[in-house]
This record gives C-alpha cells, sequence and structure tokens, in this order.
C-alpha cells in the first residue's frame, strides 16, 4: 500500500483495541495488502466462510437499518458533522432494543406467573 495513504488513514483511523474488521470475501478484503494494513492498523480480520452469505447478514441488515432510517433521510454539512451523529445514533438504538428485550423478558415472566 502507499506509503502516504497509509500514513494518512492512521491519522484519520485510531481504532479502540479488540476491533475486528468483518467482509465477505471480496478481492479488495483479500488482498495481502489490505490484510497488512489492518495488522498494522491492531485490527483484526474476520472474513465471510467461502459459500456462507449468512454470517455476515446481521451486519448487512444493521447498515441497511442505518442507512434508510439516519443517512438517507438527512444531509450532513460536513463529514465531521455526520462521524458525530451517527455513533450517538447506534447508542440510543442499542439503549432502545436493551430497553425493549427486557420489556420482553418481563412479560414472557408475567404470562408464566
Amino acid at each position: 500500500m502507499d506509503y502516504l495513504l497509509q500514513r494518512q488513514l492512521q491519522r484519520l483511523c485510531i481504532p479502540q483495541p479488540g476491533l475486528i474488521h468483518h467482509s465477505d470475501r471480496g478481492i479488495q478484503y483479500c488482498s495481502h495488502e489490505y490484510g497488512k494494513l489492518l495488522k498494522h492498523l491492531g485490527i483484526k480480520p474476520s472474513m465471510s466462510g467461502k459459500g456462507n452469505c449468512y454470517d455476515n447478514a446481521p451486519m448487512e441488515s444493521f447498515f441497511g437499518t442505518l442507512k434508510n432510517e439516519l443517512i438517507h433521510h438527512k444531509r450532513y454539512a460536513t463529514r465531521e458533522d455526520a462521524i458525530k451523529d451517527i455513533p450517538s445514533r447506534i447508542n440510543e438504538t442499542n439503549e432502545i432494543n436493551q430497553i425493549n428485550e427486557i420489556n420482553h423478558i418481563n412479560d414472557l415472566g408475567r404470562q408464566h406467573e
């Protein structure tokens, strides 16, 4: 990979420890150079199994929902605005999902009383 591009990515992307990059088996993700970049950035690669289109389905569903509910319905003035907004929306969604899960468990418990 081009040294300048690699330095720019390092400056822009400071991954948290333990970050996993899951991808399909696209040629761009299978390349030796891409693997070296992930390793250099401390990112653990994870790839779909050959012929298994279902192991990446939850992530594709998540990003499809994110795009449909947020990105396609909002115009950001800058890239930085999007970078600030999207994680907070993900956290809000996670909190709502956790509350819904707790309510569902409580409802199941009431049914068995």
